[in-house]
C-alpha cells in the first residue's frame, strides 16, 4: 500500500469554493494513507505551484491533481491542457472534480487527457464519500509514478 509506509502522497487541490476544500481536507484527514494536501485557489496559482514559481518555489511536485473546471483567472481547462502538454507534469493523474454534468465538458476534458472525471455531489454525505473513493482508488490501488524520475 503506498503512502502508509514510505513517504506520505503530496496531493495538489485546485478549488475556488472554500467550503469544497474544507470537506475534501476533512475526509483526506480522516483518510488510510499519509498525505500532504496542499490547496490552490485559481488556475494562475496552480500553474505557478505545477512549475514551482513564486511562494511555491520549494513545494513538492505532486503525485495527484484534483482539478475543479470553474475556476477565476485561468479555468480548469485550460489548466488540463498546459499540465498534459509539458513532458514533466503530464504522467501526473489528474482527476477532474466539478460541478459540471455537461458531456462536452466531459468529452473535452477526456479529450485533454484527464485521468478521470467525477461530478461533485451536492449532499455533504455523498461528497465524503466520492472523496475518500478517490483517495482509496487513487492512493491504495494505483500505483503512481514517482515523480522525482520525471
Amino acid at each position: 500500500m503506498l503512502g502508509v509506509v514510505g513517504k506520505p502522497i503530496d496531493i495538489l487541490l485546485i478549488e475556488d469554493n472554500p467550503g469544497d476544500v474544507r470537506l475534501t481536507q476533512e475526509a483526506f484527514k480522516g483518510g488510510k494513507v499519509r498525505n500532504n494536501l496542499y490547496v490552490v485557489s485559481d488556475g494562475i496559482e496552480a500553474l505557478d505551484f505545477l512549475h514551482r514559481r513564486n511562494q511555491f518555489a520549494d513545494v513538492p511536485l505532486p503525485d495527484l491533481i484534483l482539478l475543479d473546471l470553474n475556476l477565476p483567472k485561468k479555468d480548469g481547462r485550460e489548466v488540463l491542457e498546459e499540465i498534459k502538454a509539458e513532458i514533466n507534469l503530464r504522467r501526473i493523474p489528474v482527476v477532474i472534480l466539478t460541478t459540471s454534468k455537461a458531456d462536452e465538458d466531459i468529452l473535452r476534458t477526456y479529450d485533454l487527457h484527464a485521468n478521470c472525471y467525477i461530478p461533485k455531489p451536492v449532499d455533504l454525505d455523498e461528497f465524503m464519500t466520492v472523496v475518500r473513493s478517490i483517495e482509496n482508488f487513487w492512493l491504495t490501488i494505483v500505483k503512481l509514478p514517482n515523480q522525482q524520475m520525471t
